[in-house]
């Protein structure tokens, strides 16, 4: 059994975005040179996200939308967390969107279902943040 690890670097301007990560694991993958086993995908920082979903601008609106409903930035002081940084909202939303995904891997490809793609959820940008992917398998 093959193993194969690389940190994918994010350094998003705004507080919140949705990156379509999915050529960057893709060549993750082809580099390993793995065929047939697993891919983990997990954002490595508290307030961001790696999630599987479609790559639908509509959709990632309403994600934001629903997300800024669920845990809205402001007022920060609604936060017992919000100390000297003004996050709360961004671990919360990050708790929902989750941490990470795995993905099959089969004959070198990502074994995806109708639509799906691997995103990178930033609910706190503005500072350099990694993503790990992790490859095992043959």
């Amino acid at each position: 059994m093959k193993s194969f690890h690389k940190e994918l670097w994010f350094e998003v301007p705004t507080r919140r975005a949705f990156i379509n990560i999915t050529p960057q694991v893709e060549k993750c993958l082809a580099d390993s040179g793995i065929k047939e086993g697993l891919l983990l995908c997990n954002a490595m920082h508290i307030t961001a996200s790696v999630f599987i979903n479609d790559d639908e601008s509509g959709l990632h609106h309403d994600y934001d939308v629903w997300l800024e409903k669920l845990a809205p930035h402001e007022p920060v002081a609604q936060y017992r967390h919000n100390g000297y940084e003004d996050n709360a909202d961004a671990h919360l939303k990050r708790q929902v969107m989750g941490r990470e995904v795995v993905v099959a891997v089969t004959e070198g490809k990502l074994h995806f279902g109708t639509w799906e793609q691997i995103f990178y959820g930033e609910f706190d940008g503005r500072r350099r943040k990694r993503v790990l992917v992790k490859i095992i398998g043959e």
